[in-house]
């Protein structure tokens, strides 16, 4: 009969929840710069669109377990990316 031993681990912090807010931010920052400074209306977009990869909010929850304000901060944040799109293509 083998045993095997086993050995406590330390408890590893998940930094994926920091690291995406630091991230989300820092694109929101550029495209603001972008807008505001540059006057480069695409750059300013993409960047904007960017940030939604880097969800400022808690990945592992689901859409619909989501909090309504967080659904209404998402929505509205790729509601601004579809009319800067639009103000690009179209103008």
């Amino acid at each position: 009969m083998t045993t095997t031993q086993s050995t406590p681990q330390k408890a590893q912090r998940d930094w994926s929840d920091p690291f995406n807010r630091v991230l989300y931010f820092s694109f929101v920052a550029l495209s603001i710069y972008f807008l505001v400074f540059s006057k480069d209306l695409g750059s300013s977009m993409s960047n904007l669109g960017l940030a939604l990869i880097f969800d400022p909010f808690k990945q592992e929850v689901s859409w619909n377990k989501r909090p309504s304000y967080q659904r209404a901060w998402l929505i509205f944040h790729v509601s601004v990316v579809f009319v800067m799109l639009g103000k690009v293509l179209v103008g």
